[in-house]
């Protein structure tokens, strides 16, 4: 009696697994895997304050999603801490294959001036912030917001808020990026 109570059991959660499988999306399927990939983009501009489209980085985006929350350190440069100049040099390197100096002074040295109405996702926002030289960078994402490993570890704060706002000193855009985008233009006028 036990065996056959066992192998109706059996047989019905193995005919309910069949018929769940049917009845639910192929995750191989395009259509389920775009639904997923919109809902995380979704998710993503929800969480960042990014209004995402079809030409946004993704991988910008899930990059600094992982290191949100990750504590500060002067001077580190890992998971366990990270200053503001390691976070945008591991950036710019893990998303935009390109590796950059260490210091925020140094990296301003790397770019083209963006007027802060100009930013584009990518490019970099400079602060002086108790100071006369430049002291703190961090990532562009849009809609005047920025991923920057702050005192309060990385986070995504706006342009706008009255701190930021006062000691904002440029946004910059890397010249090798600079040069490709005057390429591109120059190619579609031709």
């Amino acid at each position: 009696m036990k065996k056959t109570v066992i192998l109706i059991v059996l047989f019905l959660s193995v005919f309910a697994a069949q018929a769940q499988t049917k009845t639910s999306p192929d995750p191989t399927d395009g259509k389920a895997q775009d639904d997923q990939e919109s809902l995380a983009n979704d998710y993503l501009s929800q969480i960042m304050g990014v209004a995402m489209s079809a030409t946004s980085n993704m991988k910008l985006f899930h990059f600094v999603y992982d290191w949100i929350g990750t504590p500060y350190r002067f001077g580190g440069s890992s998971r366990k801490g990270i200053d503001c100049s390691a976070f945008t040099k591991e950036l710019y390197s893990e998303v935009f294959n390109r590796d950059i100096m260490r210091n925020s002074r140094d990296i301003f040295s790397m770019v083209s001036p963006v007027a802060k109405d100009n930013l584009k996702e990518g490019d970099l926002v400079f602060f002086k912030i108790h100071s006369r030289r430049i002291s703190h960078v961090g990532i562009y994402l849009g809609n005047n917001r920025f991923a920057h490993a702050s005192s309060r570890g990385v986070a995504i704060s706006s342009l706008d808020d009255a701190y930021y706002k006062r000691y904002f000193y440029r946004g910059g855009r890397m010249l090798q990026a600079f040069k490709d985008e005057l390429e591109k233009e120059d190619n579609n006028k031709n």
